[in-house]
């Protein structure tokens, strides 16, 4: 197992006691998240699908490498790993285009 840190952000860290990053001994990202959800209850919930799959309004990352470019949940993480939850940003105003 490698020691790796996951970043949380700030929508979640309410789940997390506030932490904004937390340290797992894990040697896989699905390792890692389970090892969060175990410190952290509630917060896999919002991370993970029931099915354990990733929300599709969550990206997680390995570094600068997205999970699902990788070998998605299953990648394996190098000693000293910093994953990261990233939750999609979408929505904005459309122009309106006078005319």
């Amino acid at each position: 197992m490698s020691k790796a840190r996951v970043r949380i952000p700030a929508p979640l860290r309410a789940y997390a006691s506030g932490a904004s990053e937390v340290a797992v001994e894990a040697s896989t990202v699905r390792e890692a998240l389970a090892s969060l959800g175990r410190q952290h209850g509630g917060l896999i919930e919002r991370v993970l699908e029931p099915s354990g799959s990733l929300r599709s309004f969550v990206n997680v990352f390995v570094g600068e490498d997205d999970v699902r470019a990788l070998g998605g949940l299953d990648s394996a993480l190098p000693e000293g790993a910093i994953v990261s939850i990233i939750p999609a940003v979408a929505g904005g105003a459309a122009r309106l285009q006078a005319g």
